[in-house]
């Protein structure tokens, strides 16, 4: 009875808190050496006093640092709680930060699902190719599955001539091209026409230029709509893309006199 004469009605001891809270009596010390979470008030025996204000001052310290955010973050984050407005400021920024940690991972999450699916199809372990594999994801490039069927020499070659940006722009110009090749089947305009003509040309470029004039590159990149293990629906675009682009290539390398292909398998 007379320990509870000896706290004023309406003050905590910091046991209390720290009981109430669910964390130690030595944490909330170094919150006050810290300078971070201070006591409102403290008794006549020098004990610390705090509120149901100082609790809720915790709630948040707590919950920051349960986001990730250091100390000296939430220092300059902490603004003062004397109004519903300000109450519900802070609140809001802690939905916030929980909103940006929960995007992150659910991201983190669909790399790992991503991951362990290749993983599973591949026929060893192989690091160097995981790697590559959460590099794109990452990247949201949607062809981040064809790596595993890649050998290494294509992709150290890959390694050296695309950086994350240039990677993008080839995969978006990759799937702009295929997808005109589509159109320009669909209309049934012939390959060897004026629009087939100029697909082909573009094609070749982008072709040339992740070969890099490599021409040992060029059948495995023939390679790449046969693939096994692929879905049903890549390998239908890819022959439908092949049979125009096959064409479309062949009436371009006779104009120009050359076979490039030959030569890339020789």
């Amino acid at each position: 009875m007379e320990k509870s004469k000896a706290i004023p009605q309406g003050y905590m001891t910091v046991g209390e808190v720290a009981k109430k809270m669910g964390v130690t009596v030595r944490t909330l010390q170094y919150y006050d050496r810290e300078g971070l979470f201070s006591p409102s008030a403290e008794s006549e025996g020098g004990r610390r006093l705090y509120t149901d204000k100082d609790v809720v001052k915790l709630h948040q310290i707590l919950s920051l640092k349960h986001l990730g955010f250091s100390l000296s973050d939430i220092k300059n984050r902490l603004i003062p709680l004397d109004t519903p407005n300000e109450v519900a400021e802070v609140l809001a920024e802690q939905a916030a930060a929980l909103r940006d940690k929960i995007e992150a991972l659910t991201e983190s999450l669909r790399e790992i699902q991503a991951l362990r699916s290749e993983v599973l199809q591949m026929q060893a372990v192989d690091f160097k190719k995981y790697a590559d594999i959460i590099v794109n994801v990452q990247m949201k490039n949607n062809f981040y599955w064809l790596i595993k069927h890649f050998d290494e020499q294509t992709l150290d070659h890959i390694r050296s001539r695309f950086d994350r940006d240039s990677g993008l722009a080839f995969m978006d110009a990759f799937t702009r091209l295929q997808d005109e090749a589509l159109r320009l089947l669909k209309a049934g305009e012939p390959p060897e026409g004026q629009q087939g003509q100029a697909l082909a040309k573009a094609f070749w470029a982008m072709v040339t230029e992740f070969t890099g004039g490599d021409t040992s590159l060029l059948p495995k990149l023939m390679e790449i709509g046969q693939f096994k293990g692929t879905d049903n629906a890549w390998q239908q675009k890819q022959a439908l893309v092949n049979r125009y682009i096959e064409p479309a290539l062949g009436a371009y390398f006779s104009r120009l006199g050359i076979n490039p292909f030959e030569e890339g398998c020789k």
